[in-house]
Formats: structure tokens, sequence, C-alpha cells
């Protein structure tokens, strides 16, 4: 995870310097469209790799449950950069359209851009390989804005080879376009980081599979009141063991960790506590 938001923030730096050259040689608003998310992605991915640190760090006296929501905070940040990002887009946009400009040195903008979509590619295969292993908030949140400049980088690739035949109203529509798609992505991601820190339960078919996982133990009568919820890399889970009434304290015990072994074999990231309850306690 600390790797990913290293290479995150060394590719985004990578990109301000080779857009900044393009917008300057070429005077593109949706070159500088790139380069503005460029700028914001280099803070977000900074504001990741200190959120990440923190995240990381074992669960002390004072977070018995980690720090892991460190990265949903993080998300917040980001999106708040990608939308403020995607205003001052659209606002160049609106503002080159009622005033066009020719363009200059289209070639660079051109080259800059294949080299942005190539890096950012690399980035996104890295960065799905980390969200699959790990699970990380910050680091999906950070591929979300990443993916969208695939998009972005894109159609801005498109938006100067159009200009380059003529089509000079194209670079200000795509910029406006490029814009809109931005929010969107901010908005996802707040949607997102606000779950984890609602506490907001796992995906319905989990539950349903762990509580399946928890009935399928030998001895077990059933399940039921089981909770979930995400903080950073790990899954809390609790829920309530129905055992027979004259089981001995011992087996119970072993019981309530065969679950919790059940479960965590399907969700190593799953930290389980589990509740035994005779089923008399159920009637009452």
């Amino acid at each position: 995870m600390r790797l990913a938001t290293r290479a995150a923030l060394t590719v985004a730096l990578t990109l301000v310097l080779a857009k900044a050259i393009a917008w300057w040689l070429s005077g593109s608003v949706s070159l500088l469209a790139g380069l503005t998310d460029s700028l914001l992605d280099s803070a977000a991915s900074l504001i990741n790799l200190i959120a990440v640190h923190f995240a990381l760090r074992p669960a002390d006296e004072d977070h018995r449950y980690g720090h892991g929501k460190a990265e949903a905070l993080a998300g917040l940040g980001q999106a708040l950069f990608i939308g403020v990002s995607a205003i001052l887009i659209g606002l160049q946009g609106i503002e080159r359209l009622q005033a066009p400009q020719p363009l200059e040195a289209e070639g660079v903008g051109i080259a800059v851009m294949l080299l942005s979509l190539a890096l950012t590619v690399t980035l996104l295969l890295f960065q799905r390989k980390v969200v699959r292993e790990t699970g990380s908030t910050a680091i999906h949140a950070d591929s979300l804005h990443y993916r969208s400049d695939i998009l972005l980088n894109g159609s801005i690739l498109l938006a100067l080879l159009l200009t380059r035949f003529g089509w000079q109203q194209m670079d200000a529509l795509f910029a406006i376009g490029i814009a809109f798609y931005i929010f969107w992505s901010a908005i996802s991601i707040v949607r997102g980081a606000i779950g984890v820190l609602m506490d907001e339960e796992l995906p319905g078919e989990v539950s349903t599979q762990m509580h399946e996982l928890a009935c399928a133990v030998p001895g077990v009568l059933g399940a039921h009141d089981l909770r979930t919820r995400v903080s950073g890399t790990r899954w809390f889970v609790q829920l309530h063991l129905e055992l027979p009434g004259e089981m001995s304290l011992s087996e119970a015990h072993r019981h309530c960790v065969a679950v919790e072994q059940a479960i965590r074999q399907h969700y190593p990231q799953a930290e389980v506590l589990v509740h035994a309850d005779p089923p008399e306690v159920l009637t009452h």
C-alpha cells in the first residue's frame, strides 16, 4: 500500500511537469484542464500517502479498532480536490468556448498525452493489484480518479487531434465534458468514504455467505444478529451463535472458534467476534 501511494505521487508529479511544458507551448485549454487535474492529483496522492501511513499503524490503547478510517478521511480530501478541479476546468472551458484561440505546438501536446496514457495505465494496473490484495479504501479512491484520468487524457488527445484538423472549438468542448466527468467521480468517492465513516454494512451477499458459513459448522443450530463494518483494510464482524443449552462452556468456546475460523478462511481481512446463545434465550 505504501509503495502504491509513492508510485501515484511520482506519476502525478511527472505528469504535472510534462503537461505544464506542453500547455505553455500550445496554449490548449484542454491541456490546462489536464495540468490542473494532475496538480490536484499530486495533492490528493500526497494526502493519500500520509493517510495510509496512519491507517497501517497497529491498534493502540486509544484506537482499539486500529486507524483504518484515516483512509476514508483521505478519500473525502481527495473528493474535495477533485471537485474543485472539475469546477476550475469547466470555467476555463466555457471561457475558451466564448473566445476561441488557435493552438500551437500540438505535436508536443499529443506526445505528452500519449506519455500520460502509458504512465496512468501502468499505475492503474499496479493499484488494481494492491486493492485486490488489501481491499484498501484509500488506494481504491486513488484508483477511481486515476481511472477517470484515462478518459481525461484520451479526451485531451482526441481534442488536440481534432483541433489540428481545424476543429478549434473541440478543445473547449472536451474540457467542459471532462469537468462533468471528474465531478461525478468526486461524488462517487464521497459516497464510498461516507459509507466507511458511517459504519455501513458490507454487501448483502457477503453477510449472507458469512451466515451460511457459521451455520454450516457441525453442532451449530443457527446464527442471528450478524453485523459488519469496514475500517481501512479490516472488516469487523460480530454475530450471535445458537448452540444447545446443555453444551459445556468449553465446547461452546470451541464452536465459536470454529465459526470464526470458517469465516476468516473465506475472508482473511475479517476480525470476528462471536457470542453464544442457548435456544431458550431466543424464545423469551
